[in-house]
């Protein structure tokens, strides 16, 4: 069965500017051509019903297009909802974040700018989990030791940049030899989708531990080998 663009746009329930904005950004293929008329079938209409169900999961077009390219599998769908929608955390506005934690809002930009605060993605406006305030109450902890404000931003920039950095190797490794792994050994959609949620969720609060109890081993022996070459 083909469809003409009207057709299947009501049997896809979307609208006719919205297919041909999908054409344009290569999430559908073009239509068979008749002359002057334009022609889809059955696989454009799976398609559009597909990312259809793709949006409604909140994913974005950027990721819908990997799905369809094949660039992620099916059994990827719990694992990237956890990573691009991770479950929503109390949020504070600038001001909020500011009243509560004491410290005034040209201070929080700076840290913000420093790379120590970062605003929760796809609002409106900027948002800040709360959380943050026990981050800010323990910098402010510093700057009440001594420690100059300027040095503790340039340490926090430096530190951000470092954790960017190794963050992303990180995930290199996963994806290269945990996730790859896991697909190539096949088996059930679900079972593997259910596998890779669990193996990636555990890694994660085995890697915050790791990291944590790394830095603060490193902290130490900084500090005996600073009293001891002083």
């Amino acid at each position: 069965m083909e469809y003409r663009i009207e057709q299947l746009a009501r049997s896809a329930g979307v609208a006719v500017d919205t297919i041909r904005f999908y054409q344009g950004k290569g999430l559908l293929e073009a239509p068979r051509r008749e002359g002057r008329v334009t022609w889809y079938a059955e696989s454009h209409l799976d398609r559009l019903r597909r990312i259809k169900e793709l949006q409604q999961q909140g994913f974005t077009l950027t990721v819908i297009q990997r799905f369809l390219s094949g660039e992620l599998e099916a059994s990827d769908e719990a694992l990237v909802a956890a990573v691009t929608r991770p479950a929503a955390p109390q949020t504070l506005t600038l001001s909020e974040l500011a009243q509560r934690s004491g410290v005034a809002e040209p201070l929080l930009m700076s840290l913000q700018q420093a790379g120590l605060l970062v605003p929760v993605e796809g609002r409106d406006e900027p948002l800040y989990p709360a959380d943050d305030l026990d981050a800010i109450a323990a910098g402010m902890k510093l700057i009440a030791a001594g420690v100059p404000l300027g040095a503790l931003l340039e340490l926090g920039k430096d530190y951000a940049s470092a954790v960017d950095r190794t963050a992303r190797q990180a995930v290199d490794l996963f994806d290269r030899h945990v996730r790859e792994r896991i697909q190539s050994e096949g088996g059930a959609t679900e079972a593997a989708e259910r596998r890779l949620l669990e193996t990636f969720n555990d890694l994660l609060e085995a890697s915050g531990t790791l990291v944590r109890h790394h830095f603060q081993r490193t902290l130490l022996r900084a500090a005996r080998e600073h009293i001891e070459n002083r």
